[in-house]
């Protein structure tokens, strides 16, 4: 079928318009995603058009396979190794259900054979990504090929090379591309190339496509001949006529909720802040840099879903497969969004099951490529691989032919300033008041986990006295009458704390071991219950920038760390990599005995960082990102080990 000019398009109106109103199907409506898969598949099926028998590998809850077999993809196997995954993909498979011929195969892809399948024309599916994933690099750098894990596409090459189908859809997270260097990405366009495909690829981003949710994926497209060009996108700026993105509040329009389900607010320790966040932010309406007048949180010290607020009129920004409390997209509404509304946002048919409570659901959503997007690349394959005829056309970007999105995505920083600026004004005029000065009794366990408790329980005894300066006194409750045994002096570095006090001293009356991290945990305690900073990272600023804080520590005792300690505290050799012989010198050790100070920084709260922790740190490197102890009981670094 001839391909016509993008001017021609334009003569014809938008895709949608023209797509939908070809096959009988409403566009840009609630819900609207599902009765385009219908109409799809009924013209396939009047047309009497044969399916293609496909292999889905990954499977997940079968996002990709809902697209591809709406699209005439006959999905003959699912292969899946999370049992929950396999309930699910079970509940949807069978006569009169989403996958009618569909075979589940809860199995470990390296003990899958691909058997007795007959002849494959197609494969689908995407590899776990979790270690090139952004929230795989924030939280263990990028572990790549490195992690069992980021080595499995070598199991669907397996396969390509044993059922040599006519072509395939690899899809990933886009971080893939330039995780180590580019080098595992350089091993897979390698591996699918030595087993006879031609590659295909682009980063897309879902809302261009129809999908009410901003998703980058990597989507790689083999063939073993032929040519193939990408769809163009369906919405955005860089449709045919921009025709606007498919929004949230009109995906989720029409759902019966539950009372429970629709209520308003959020608990726990932020969930009141969320109310004054505009739709479309997230935590960071709460930072000096966003214009906040009592900023609570530091500039991109967060995930970019930490106190995520939706805006109804755009798509809403990745849902997350896990995160914690705090983790968005939450409803404009201030309110979680239904297990309902996430398959909307994700346009999973209204009728797919999922197995699972709403948090297993939810995960499984989350892991999932949109159906939609899947849609429009079976489309776009079928027109050019298996050279099947629609009632429409469809267009095709141009080999070289550049999208705009990550361009877009750099410009929302202004609009976002923009919708913070309006919301502060609106909040009363903001004046600093001095907390109530109180004492009170604490204990904390070996997991840092400090708070307030009943004298019986008691370790310490904690005197918080505020004025111009914020003195902090920590006391042992079995030794009442020890000596100072050590003081941390805090001021800010050249910046306005914007707390009060413009110093802090903390002094502690204990020889504890755990005492020293006991005094910079009342600090930030004190923090914390005065809704001035949400931790100490916050008031000092992510490590990747000049902190603002600036420290100083003094220790009485005879100590047998005392030097290393005093020297973090002061920043020396903190927030960079540096080796075991600076370290050494800086400490005044010898270079064998720089584990052994490590690893007690470890024991008191430090966070330190090496080859074992975080492999992308070279041999004999070290990390320590804060002149403070940060490991908490939420910590992922506290269950990991220096050697």
């Amino acid at each position: 079928m001839k391909q016509m000019s993008i001017f021609e398009y334009k003569n014809q109106g938008d895709t949608y318009s023209r797509i939908c109103g070809a096959i009988g199907c409403e566009q840009n409506v609630p819900a609207w995603p599902d009765e385009f898969g219908k109409s799809i598949k009924k013209y396939l099926t009047d047309a009497g058009i044969p399916e293609i028998r496909t292999l889905s590998l990954f499977s997940g809850a079968g996002g990709l396979d809902i697209g591809f077999s709406d699209v005439g993809f006959d999905i003959i196997e699912s292969v899946e190794i999370e049992k929950k995954f396999c309930e699910t993909l079970e509940l949807n498979s069978g006569v009169g259900k989403q996958f009618q011929n569909t075979h589940v195969r809860c199995i470990d892809i390296r003990e899958y054979s691909g058997d007795n399948l007959g002849k494959i024309d197609f494969i689908i599916g995407g590899p776990p990504c979790q270690t090139f994933s952004a929230a795989g690099r924030r939280a263990n750098g990028v572990l790549g090929t490195t992690d069992a894990r980021g080595v499995l596409f070598r199991e669907y090459v397996r396969l390509l090379q044993k059922l040599s189908p006519a072509g395939f859809l690899f899809e990933n997270v886009y971080g893939i591309v330039g995780a180590q260097g580019g080098k595992p990405w350089a091993e897979i366009l390698q591996s699918f190339s030595d087993v006879g495909y031609r590659l295909f690829y682009r980063i897309l981003d879902a809302a261009d496509y129809g999908v009410p949710q901003h998703r980058e994926r990597l989507i790689i497209v083999g063939l073993k001949n032929g040519t193939f060009r990408f769809p163009r996108p369906t919405h955005g700026p860089d449709s045919i006529d921009e025709q606007p993105f498919y929004n949230a509040e009109t995906a989720v329009e029409g759902l019966d909720l539950s009372e429970d389900e629709s209520k308003s607010g959020i608990g726990g320790r932020y969930g009141a802040l969320l109310d004054d966040i505009p739709p479309g932010l997230n935590y960071s309406f709460y930072t000096e840099e966003m214009g906040h007048p009592n900023p609570i949180f530091a500039w991109r010290s967060k995930f970019s879903d930490f106190l995520y607020k939706a805006d109804p009129n755009q798509p809403v920004r990745t849902i997350k497969a896990s995160g914690g409390a705090y983790t968005g997209p939450f409803h404009w509404d201030n309110r979680f969004f239904a297990y309902p509304e996430y398959k909307r946002l994700q346009t999973f048919p209204d009728d797919y099951e999922i197995s699972g409570s709403k948090q297993v659901a939810v995960k499984q959503i989350g892991n999932s490529v949109p159906p939609q997007l899947a849609r429009m690349m079976a489309i776009a394959i079928r027109i050019q691989v298996f050279k099947t005829v629609f009632p429409f056309e469809l267009s095709l970007l141009d080999e070289g032919e550049e999208l705009t999105f990550r361009k877009r995505k750099r410009e929302l920083t202004a609009v976002y300033k923009h919708k913070a600026e309006m919301a502060i004004a609106s909040l009363k005029e903001h004046k600093v008041i001095l907390p109530d000065s109180h004492t009170y009794y604490s204990a904390m366990d070996d997991t840092f986990d400090y708070k307030e408790v009943k004298p019986g329980k008691a370790q310490y005894r904690i005197e918080a006295d505020w004025g111009e300066e914020l003195n902090i006194s920590v006391y042992d409750v079995e030794n009442s009458s020890a000596n100072e045994e050590a003081r941390i002096t805090i001021e800010a570095n050249g910046v306005d704390l914007n707390i009060g006090p413009k110093k802090i001293r903390i002094d502690i009356f204990s020889n504890a071991e755990l005492a020293y991290t006991v005094g910079w945990k009342a600090f930030e305690h004190e923090l914390i219950i005065n809704a001035i900073k949400a931790d100490l990272v916050q008031l000092n600023g992510y490590y990747q920038y000049v902190p603002k804080l600036k420290c100083s520590c003094e220790i009485f005792l005879n100590h047998p760390y005392r030097k290393p300690l005093e020297k973090i505290v002061s920043g020396d050799y903190v927030a960079q990599i540096v080796s075991t012989s600076e370290l050494a010198e800086s400490w005044d050790v010898l270079e064998e005995e720089v584990f052994d100070v490590a690893e007690y920084l470890r024991k008191i709260g430090y966070e330190i960082r090496n080859h074992n922790t975080n492999p992308q740190i070279e041999e004999g490197q070290w990390l320590i990102p804060y002149a403070f102890p940060t490991l908490t009981k939420q910590s992922v670094q506290l269950r990991k080990r220096l050697r």
